[in-house]
């Protein structure tokens, strides 16, 4: 795992959330502070058990769990679980918290994420989680079929991770947990909390893990966009 285009306030908020749960914590940032439309890093290899948090930038993104063969769209649902999906995170340059959603890893298939606001997908923002070695399935492969997908897609229920979010300064409070919501409209909640969804694939979601990560979430997790 690659940290070189993190900043140093984001590695030490996995740090942070690292050391509270004994869990590697894969930190990805989405978009910038530039409009860039990009997961960075864009490709990473996470263990069973580990965890990857998103952390949102200014503008308004998602992450969107597809499948390979049909890039930005929804994975469908898989004995009634949906695909992970944190709802839309709109963030302004002004903001002084910093939206966040947490995934717990629990199968080291591949995972297929993209931004379902606008055309981003189709402008190459996407990433994957666990590619397989040596296959002809790539992040390029993925990007090239997007391009001409005519709308993407988004769920209408957020799932598979926690939803927190961070003070840019550092500063402390609560956190609770709970159950998934309507991704319609704002997904970002109350500063420093964190709100723990249902599961989803290759993601395992449990209170007492996340129950913990509310309370990490809410004491000096911070990103410096």
């Amino acid at each position: 795992m690659q940290f070189t285009t993190l900043t140093l306030s984001a590695l030490s908020a996995a740090g942070a959330l690292a050391a509270s749960t004994g869990q590697l914590v894969h930190v990805v940032k989405v978009g910038n502070a530039n409009g860039s439309l990009v997961f960075a890093p864009n490709q990473l290899t996470a263990n069973v058990g580990e965890m990857v948090q998103f952390q949102f930038a200014p503008n308004n993104h998602t992450v969107t769990q597809s499948t390979f063969a049909a890039p930005c769209e929804p994975m469908p649902a898989v004995n009634g679980t949906g695909p992970i999906f944190s709802g839309f995170m709109p963030v302004s340059a002004t903001d002084t918290t910093v939206p966040t959603y947490t995934v717990m890893i629990n199968a080291t298939t591949p995972i297929w994420l993209y931004c379902s606001q606008g055309e981003h997908c189709q402008k190459g923002m996407s990433m994957v989680i666990n590619v397989a070695a040596g296959s002809n399935k790539t992040l390029a492969a993925y990007q090239a079929a997007a391009k001409s997908v005519t709308a993407s897609g988004a769920p209408s229920v957020i799932e598979g991770g926690a939803i927190g979010t961070n003070s840019t300064s550092g500063s402390s409070g609560t956190g609770t947990s709970g159950t998934g919501s309507s991704a319609s409209g704002s997904a970002t909640g109350s500063a420093a909390s964190s709100t723990t969804t249902k599961g989803s694939a290759a993601v395992r979601t449990t209170a007492e893990r996340f129950s913990l990560l509310a309370g990490v979430v809410a004491v000096g997790l911070a990103l410096v966009l």
